[in-house]
């Protein structure tokens, strides 16, 4: 496996496998809330933004297919569920066909990684009770629940931090 900054290059590649991988949901979603994901994992502009705001993380195989994904969003960009002193981990995705190799904690503590050597305090992202594998993984890297979030996509979410401000602890 090859882990490599990702770039606008990737776009397509990037589409093509959130779209494999995040289609695994359908059937625990209802239409409606399926069709909102759907659009959201299909459009350009989502990925787009993302490659251009934020730090991608991409693993290939050995055929240069990119097989994994995940983005660091620095601080000083809040939204409804982030605060703007946070960075935050976004799409952390991996081909369901490479899952249980150690693609999606690799990547996510790149993410980490680079957070550390960017000056950032604290990690935060969201997870979904469908993505209890990408939880497990979360946890054991440290991250704690902060709250949970209202529900999206019909499912219950939580808000996770991690405070990498070696001066400071969470709790």
């Amino acid at each position: 496996m090859n882990y490599r900054k990702g770039n606008t290059n990737d776009l397509n590649a990037i589409m093509k496998l959130a779209l494999k991988t995040w289609t695994e949901f359908k059937n625990e979603l209802t239409t409606e809330n399926w069709q909102n994901l759907y659009k959201t994992i299909t459009s350009e502009k989502t990925f787009i933004e993302l490659l251009e705001k934020s730090y991608s993380v991409v693993c290939e195989n050995k055929n240069e297919e990119i097989i994994g994904m995940s983005f660091l969003v620095p601080n000083g960009n809040p939204t409804e569920i982030y605060d703007k002193s946070w960075c935050y981990v976004r799409f952390v995705t991996v081909d369901p066909e490479f899952g249980g190799n150690g693609i999606g904690k690799k990547l996510t503590e790149n993410c980490i990684q680079y957070a550390k050597q960017n000056g950032e305090k604290t990690v935060a992202l969201h997870t979904s009770e469908m993505m209890n594998k990408a939880r497990h993984i979360y946890e054991k890297l440290g991250f704690e629940i902060l709250r949970e979030l209202e529900p999206r996509l019909g499912k219950k979410y939580w808000l996770y931090l991690l405070n990498i401000d070696e001066n400071k602890k969470l709790k």
